[in-house]
């Protein structure tokens, strides 16, 4: 049953021509209405939008009763007058160039290396549909406008710093994509994690969205499942400060599955440090996961020939191997 037994014509709208556009929506509800909480009103004469999306218009003050900024929770009456300046939905803001700040490391006709900031996220999505890495790359390269995804070819977590490579025409997306498929692009990262590891080894369990935490990806019981080979080798042991022991290990990935890297590691309990998602805790002063795509190689798109690319640590990564005392 519906919460309400208002209908849309309980309520005049004026005028009655179409909208111009910047012009807000203009309804003066009936003498005949009765008192109703105002984001209820707009969810039956609105009802091509949520519920939700309404409420943000609200609470952004784009609703005006008699004159004055709407609540979601205030009551609107007989006689009220609602002014509405409907709103773009925000996913239409994702492919918007955007002035973002992030290294480019080379480019080419072809490519462009870009070493990605901690705390940026590389493709628009739910909860992160503008200030991302691909408004900057559409700001920076517009013709990326015309390739799909703005070129991305591959991803990396927000809060994961390093190298990817961005196609600038179809023609090399597809190549460099296909060397994706082919495992050929080789990226390697170093990442910090918890606890004393030793030696090399190889992780091979298949990689799925959680069912009981759906941000979260996993290897126990994922839901529909992909393969996932995940390389490491443990540099070398120490003690932070806190008296946490963690341990600097190489990692080199031959697929690219989401998290592929901290939920491999946390499978064979040693998480990264600040990796709160899996298992992680925050150490050294770190408050995001250390994780670092630190090379990248692939066969340039038009002459063949291997090319590769190093980055340096960002700062806070490398401030907390500073503070670890070594092992010797």
């Amino acid at each position: 049953m519906p919460d309400t037994d208002i209908t849309k014509e309980s309520y005049l709208h004026a005028p009655d021509e179409a909208q111009t556009p910047g012009e807000p929506l203009h309804f003066r509800l009936p003498i005949s209405a009765r008192a109703e909480r105002l984001d209820k009103v707009l969810a039956v004469l609105l009802p091509e939008h949520s519920r939700s999306r309404l409420q943000g218009w609200i609470e952004g003050g784009h609703v005006l009763v008699n004159d004055s900024p709407g609540r979601n929770k205030q009551l609107t009456y007989p006689g009220d007058v609602l002014l509405i300046w409907p709103q773009l939905p925000p996913e239409s803001q994702a492919f918007i160039p955007e002035d973002i700040a992030f290294e480019v490391v080379a480019q080419s006709p072809d490519w462009v290396v870009i070493n990605k900031p901690a705390g940026l996220v590389t493709h628009p999505g739910a909860g992160n549909w503008h200030g991302t890495l691909l408004n900057g790359l559409l700001f920076r390269f517009p013709e990326l406008a015309c390739v799909a995804r703005a070129g991305i070819v591959h991803r990396l977590d927000k809060d994961t710093s390093g190298l990817l490579v961005v196609a600038r025409h179809e023609r090399a997306q597809t190549h460099l994509v296909r060397q994706l498929q082919a495992r050929s692009v080789s990226r390697q990262y170093l990442a910090l994690v918890h606890g004393q590891l030793s030696g090399a080894g190889t992780v091979t369990a298949e990689i799925g969205r959680d069912a009981r935490v759906p941000v979260r990806m996993t290897v126990d019981r994922p839901v529909a499942p992909k393969a996932a080979i995940t390389h490491y080798v443990a540099n070398r042991s120490g003690m932070l400060g806190d008296g946490v022991m963690v341990t600097e290990v190489a990692c080199r990935l031959e697929t690219g599955r989401t998290h592929q890297i901290r939920v491999h590691l946390a499978s064979i309990r040693h998480p990264l440090v600040a990796d709160v998602l899996y298992g992680g805790r925050e150490a050294g002063g770190a408050h995001r996961q250390l994780l670092h795509a630190r090379a990248l190689a692939f066969d340039d798109p038009s002459t063949g020939q291997r090319i590769s690319f190093e980055a340096a640590l960002a700062d806070d990564f490398q401030h907390v191997l500073d503070e670890v005392l070594w092992k010797a």
